[in-house]
This record gives C-alpha cells, sequence and structure tokens, in this order.
C-alpha cells in the first residue's frame, strides 16, 4: 500500500478509513477525508488512547470544551481514551490524509 495513493472512491467527498496492520494490540489506520466533519452535535469518546498525524493537507478537531487544534502535514496529536472531540473540517483540496495508531482499550 501507497500511503499517498488514492483511491477512486477516496475520491469521493467524506471519509475513507483503512486498517492497515495491528500489532500488538495498536491498530495501524489510514483515514483519507474529503471536506469531512463530524456531524455537529457528535463526539467520538472512545475507550482508548489514539495518537493521529496529518500526513497531507489539514485537518480541525475541535474538544467537547469549546478548544480546539488545527494540524497540517507532519502535526501530530495524542487523544487519550475517553477525550470526547470531533473533526471539525478537513481539506479538499488537497485531501487530508492521516495515520492513526488506536491502542488497546483501557482498563
Amino acid at each position: 500500500m501507497n500511503i499517498f495513493e488514492i483511491s477512486e472512491r477516496e475520491g469521493e467527498s467524506g471519509e475513507v478509513c483503512d486498517d492497515i496492520a495491528t500489532i500488538a494490540g495498536v491498530r495501524i489506520e489510514r483515514i483519507v477525508s474529503r471536506g469531512h466533519a463530524t456531524p455537529e452535535g457528535s463526539w467520538y469518546d472512545q475507550d482508548h488512547d489514539e495518537w493521529v498525524i496529518v500526513l497531507q493537507g489539514e485537518g480541525r478537531v475541535g474538544y467537547e470544551d469549546g478548544r480546539g487544534v488545527r494540524l497540517g502535514p507532519g502535526d501530530s496529536l495524542m487523544l487519550p481514551a475517553h477525550c470526547r472531540h470531533r473533526v471539525v473540517s478537513t481539506s479538499s483540496h488537497p485531501v487530508c490524509i492521516w495515520l492513526a495508531l488506536h491502542g488497546p482499550a483501557a482498563v
């Protein structure tokens, strides 16, 4: 797999997630987002830690407390388990390519 190769299904609006591998309980995922945003009022509240890095494009992540962060190429973010967050926006030109590492569920 070439991380930067975008297929036709990923060329549409929205978001496409592909699992790359699972190693020692850590799931590695590539996410291709084109103008994607989590629906208003919806939050991710995961039972595991997640680390993300933007490889291409731009993404904005918002937190339930109103804070937010912009991520560009090379920027990474640690999202601890149960940190309520959402994708506020992602770029379309170029598409936003994320790499996410999902840890095992917190005990």
